[in-house]
């Protein structure tokens, strides 16, 4: 059943891309709400003075403080009420890996009580790996809750309000791949191994689960008709899909390997597909992905009514057939294309000597090439 459920929400949410929830917060202005919130970063002042309420999330990232990676800051929160006093509680969040979640480790500090009270002073501690850039940190007090609260949960009475936070001198994720169909870890070749880490500098675009992802690209390769993909022995909880481009699912996988993902699936008819890599829940660390596959072999290509002549050949030969020509090594990479017009000679002599594919827009076949120099 559950994965069921799961094979139903991939066809549903696949490719939306990732953003904060901001249908949350209270439905009503009257009573509890967030009276003050104060901050002095290295640079910046968040200073914010409540009362009237406002009803959903309250968008005050204008008010922005960069806060260094390693290095602890004062933050001051006043619990309070625009109206009656009822108990209630409240909790605070940053979000340090920047994945667009209120992840629960990421909370930074709670409360509980009746207003009026004091203010709360918390020691904010920035993650030495925190990543660089713009992110947020969203402040939620709710009337009659219980904690720990929901971040993304809609309420009848309290406040739920968003600041930016700006980190410094953390991790630069300006190098990281991979972490949409934008700009996806190209798969050039079969088979493949990639290891990773998707704690940070990657965030939630598959919202599947709340972890975050990073996306394989791999144009399949006509030799192959089925590829086997793995991420067993991964450090956490995996869950593994593959969905072509417009985001239909092909194939998925929780747990085969333990708790770790691991599946195949034909590669008939397809064409650019994404593998994608990500956690059951909020699961995230340390992966290594292989893909494999099984080749058509070289018994199964087309040996009669051949196109290619000479055949083997020293690397220039005419093929009977127009339009556009590729050729595939062993491994499934292409290593030469071009187009042609009907026997003219194609000259692919930089293809060092071995057995290759040969596929053209006239011929469903792949035709076995030998270049023997």
């Amino acid at each position: 059943m559950k994965e069921l459920l799961l094979s139903i929400l991939l066809v549903s949410t696949s490719f939306i891309h990732s953003q904060y929830c901001m249908l949350a917060g209270p439905t009503t202005t009257a009573d509890s709400n967030v009276k003050s919130v104060q901050m002095t970063g290295v640079l910046g002042t968040i200073s914010y003075l409540g009362c009237p309420g406002v009803i959903g999330v309250q968008n005050l990232t204008g008010q922005n403080v960069t806060l260094n990676a390693g290095g602890t800051y004062s933050l001051s929160v006043e619990f309070g009420t625009c109206g009656n006093n009822y108990v209630g509680v409240g909790q605070i969040w940053i979000d340090f890996d920047q994945n667009m979640v209120f992840d629960p480790s990421e909370s930074v500090g709670t409360w509980s009580g009746i207003p009026p009270s004091v203010a709360t002073v918390y020691a904010i501690n920035v993650p030495i790996n925190a990543q660089n850039g713009i992110t947020r940190m969203r402040v939620t007090q709710k009337e009659g809750g219980v904690l720990p609260l929901d971040p993304c949960a809609s309420f009848q009475w309290g406040s739920t309000m968003d600041f930016g936070i700006t980190i410094a001198n953390g991790m630069d994720c300006s190098g990281y791949i991979g972490d949409n169909t934008n700009d996806p870890i190209v798969v050039s070749s079969i088979p493949f191994t990639d290891s990773r880490d998707n704690s940070y500098c990657y965030s939630n675009d598959n919202l599947v689960y709340n972890s975050p992802d990073i996306y394989y690209r791999y144009d399949v390769a006509p030799i192959y008709n089925f590829l086997n993909a793995s991420l067993c022995g991964a450090s956490f909880d995996t869950f593994l899909s593959v969905v072509d481009l417009n985001g239909n699912v092909i194939a998925y996988n929780d747990d085969h390997c333990g708790s770790q993902s691991s599946l195949s699936f034909s590669t008939l008819g397809l064409g650019t597909v994404y593998f994608i890599v990500e956690g059951w829940g909020s699961e995230m660390g340390n992966y290594t992905l292989q893909i494999e596959s099984s080749n058509v072999g070289l018994d199964d290509v087309s040996q009669n009514n051949s196109i290619i002549y000479p055949n083997p050949n020293h690397g220039q030969f005419k093929v009977s057939s127009t339009g556009h020509v590729k050729i595939y090594n062993l491994m499934g990479s292409l290593v030469f294309e071009t187009e042609l017009l009907n026997n003219k000679d194609i000259n692919a002599s930089e293809l060092p000597s071995g057995t290759y594919f040969l596929q053209t827009e006239s011929h469903e076949s792949l035709q076995k090439l030998i270049i023997n120099k």
